[in-house]
């Protein structure tokens, strides 16, 4: 049986027309950074629902620790309230679990995932990162914060191109542009393990996997895909960010699965 729905509060962006396509953004993120360099192209054949995390985008921020099964079903609780009565579920980062946990609790209002860059549960390596990212976070060091996840969020090629000033300029403007809500975000990264629930789907499941992430590296999106019963597979060749780095292939790969499922 469907969990029951909570009124939900979050902000949201809602475009297109069509299928429902409900998106899950990343931690430290939000709909318009992580889902608006390819928003045209999924509203094109899509009703899409973005709900901003709280503490991210529209959303204010929680007053309590977040949840996995809460914040999933806040996401499925908006799609609904947006009048969609099914719909597919895309995830970027966080994003991956809190699908994978939406399609558990929602089975008949979850019709495919596609997953990218995600993760079932962080390795160490993983852990050691998001550690980190905490306490930059905590000591206010925003800087040195946007220059660590520009290291390893982008590729080498893409950091390699960048000249002095423009890379240094980047991670200013990163650093100014930290949603509220990250250090909850970032606590929920370390709280997360959908492994049990990914034999339980039943529904078309894509799984991307960014070639050269160094955050949430590709054993993670193997591990989602080899859990996942009938998942497909596909690889794009940038780190942890593609909306930045290859916004139309990765716009392709979510549109190409959803128009055959």
């Amino acid at each position: 049986m469907s969990a029951a729905l909570p009124v939900s509060r979050l902000g949201r962006v809602v475009r297109g027309d069509g299928p429902g396509l409900l998106l899950a953004h990343g931690a430290g993120g939000g709909i318009d950074a992580n889902y608006g360099p390819v928003m045209d192209v999924l509203a094109a054949g899509h009703t899409v629902v973005g709900p901003d995390f709280p503490g991210s985008g529209r959303t204010p921020r929680a007053d309590a620790p977040l949840t996995l099964d809460a914040l999933a079903d806040l996401l499925v609780a908006t799609a609904v309230e947006e009048g969609l009565e099914t719909f597919a579920v895309s995830g970027f980062s966080l994003g991956c679990p809190v699908a994978v946990r939406a399609a558990a609790r929602h089975p008949e209002r979850v019709t495919a995932l596609v997953l990218t860059a995600g993760f079932a549960y962080p390795n160490p390596r993983f852990l050691l990162a998001v550690r980190l990212w905490r306490h930059l976070l905590l000591q206010g060091e925003l800087e040195q914060l946007a220059g660590l996840l520009s290291l390893i969020g982008l590729s080498a090629p893409a950091v390699d191109a960048l000249g002095e000033d423009e890379l240094n300029a980047a991670v200013r403007a990163a650093a100014a542009t930290v949603p509220p809500g990250t250090p909850e975000h970032v606590d929920l990264i370390e709280a997360v393990d959908v492994r049990a629930d990914l034999p339980e789907l039943a529904v078309p499941a894509l799984v991307i996997s960014p070639t050269l992430d160094q955050l949430v590296t590709p054993p993670h999106h193997r591990q989602l895909a080899d859990g996942i019963p009938g998942a497909r597979y596909a690889e794009i060749a940038t780190g942890h960010l593609p909306f930045l780095e290859r916004p139309e292939e990765w716009a392709a790969l979510i549109r190409d699965f959803l128009e055959e499922n």
